[in-house]
């Protein structure tokens, strides 16, 4: 079997392996520190940490405006609202999830940015500073207009069955930088997103693969990250308790044939101890320059924007930053919306590629903008609910979205794909979420089909049996 297909078993370490980890995981930590170490080697479960081929980009940052920004009023600008607004447009019958009325027109202005031109929407200034480093897909497509689907779809390649995260499959063929902090992070100031964990489970991958959630807008650390630190026992006798706990996991293990899940939790608690001496300098941005601060500006995303390049600088391979809790993107009621919406997360988008540009950080690293699905150019309908009355805000739309993508390989400065003359369907070259994820995989030096994991008979893939790498994106 090649060594990218693994089994259950493949993961899980032997026995003898297992009481030598453990006894050097905790008791010489505890005699000579924390301990900083590099990725695992194959038959850990740290990761397969060896790529198909050489690799374009060696980790990843999902900026994810959850609940669907507007493609029409963001990066893919259409005169014709204008020359329509009020009027129904001349388009076939596109069945959207409510009722949908004439064309509305877009009330933010656009202008043109870098040498290659790329007409942004006056909401992401700061963002466009950056447009030569831009690869903007406006013929994203996905498959139905709800939010629930299509969340699971973007985040774990499947909108209806439980499958592993992009974060948890990317961790899974990367391994692991730093062994101090977690491989996969998941910042959503807050609270939740709707699906809550499934956006980030491991699912039948091994647990350790899962990302671990922190909600960015509490500013101290010590209560962002909690029950990190024991209050009562600090140093020798905190690694007393832990070898006294891997001593009764050891016999748990060995009655239930090395379960996985268990020696996933095992592993959390590893990395727990080791998380100590590193995770609350990594995610306090008080001690960065007030300068840089001010450059990221005020907020919980500009935060957790700033706490993204800190992760990176220590090795972490994926990192989500989520808007808000909820789907704050989902502007039934008023387009306006997003004005305060771009307002909150615009300049620290624009500061992150800065700041990561000035680093050397942004070649090797692939940044991803974008929601679950784009919203409709026609002004949705007012129905009993909420939005009784309303008539100026744009439902779901999954027949044709923006995304972008920066830094990693991918070819800035450029445009892919077209959606039809009033920005509701892509009609040119379009790109399916699946070939989304097929092509991020292909920056990272792997070929999504042989990327695989075999769980219950099957050898199953992020792109399930989909997905086609779009070389026109690649640099």
């Amino acid at each position: 079997m090649s060594h990218h297909a693994l089994t259950p078993n493949d993961v899980v370490l032997d026995r003898r392996d297992f009481l030598q980890r453990c006894g050097m995981g905790f008791g010489a930590m505890a005699l000579g520190g924390l301990m900083t170490g590099t990725a695992s080697a194959m038959g850990s479960s740290s990761g397969i940490v060896q790529p198909h081929f050489a690799p374009k980009a060696k980790r990843v940052v999902h900026l994810f405006m959850n609940g669907g920004p507007s493609q029409v009023d963001t990066f893919d600008r259409k005169p014709k609202l204008q020359e329509f607004h009020g009027k129904t447009m001349p388009l076939e019958g596109l069945k959207t999830e409510r009722p949908t009325g004439a064309a509305l027109r877009t009330p933010f202005e656009f202008q043109r940015y870098g040498e290659c031109g790329l007409e942004v929407s006056e909401l992401f200034h700061h963002t466009a500073q950056h447009a030569d480093d831009l690869c903007v897909i406006r013929s994203m497509t996905a498959d139905v207009p709800n939010h629930e689907p299509s969340l699971m779809l973007m985040n774990c390649g499947d909108g209806r069955l439980p499958r592993p995260s992009m974060g948890s499959w990317i961790s899974y063929g990367l391994g692991s930088e730093n062994e101090n902090l977690p491989a996969y992070v998941s910042l959503c100031p807050g609270g939740m997103p709707i699906k809550r964990a499934e956006n980030w489970r491991s699912s039948f991958l091994p647990g350790n693969f899962q990302g671990t959630y922190l909600d960015s807008s509490i500013e101290q650390v010590g209560k962002m990250i909690q029950n990190l630190r024991n209050p009562s026992a600090r140093d020798s006798r905190q690694a007393r308790q832990l070898d006294f706990l891997r001593g009764l996991n050891e016999r748990h293990l060995a009655s239930h044939d090395h379960d996985p899940q268990l020696e996933a939790r095992i592993r959390s608690f590893e990395l727990a101890y080791r998380m100590q001496s590193e995770a609350t300098d990594a995610f306090d941005v008080t001690k960065e320059p007030q300068h840089v601060r001010d450059m990221y500006g005020p907020g919980a995303f500009a935060r957790q924007c700033l706490m993204a390049r800190r992760l990176l600088e220590r090795g972490v391979r994926f990192i989500q930053l989520w808007h808000g809790n909820g789907q704050p993107w989902d502007s039934h009621d008023d387009i306006e919306d997003h004005r305060r919406l771009a307002k909150e997360c615009d300049q620290g988008i624009g500061a992150f590629l800065a700041d990561l540009k000035m680093r050397g950080l942004l070649d090797e690293t692939l940044v991803l903008w974008g929601g679950e699905f784009g919203r409709t150019p026609a002004v949705e309908l007012p129905q009993a609910g909420s939005n009784a009355g309303k008539m100026k805000g744009r439902d779901h739309n999954h027949f044709g979205f923006t995304v972008w993508m920066a830094g990693g390989g991918v070819k800035g400065g450029h445009v892919h794909g077209a959606t039809d003359d009033f920005g509701f369907k892509s009609v040119e070259k379009p790109v399916h979420v699946h070939d989304l994820h097929a092509t991020m995989l292909h920056l990272l030096g792997f070929d999504h089909e042989k990327l695989t994991y075999r769980y219950s008979g099957r050898d199953f893939r992020l792109t399930d049996v989909h997905g086609h790498v779009v070389q026109d994106l690649i640099a």
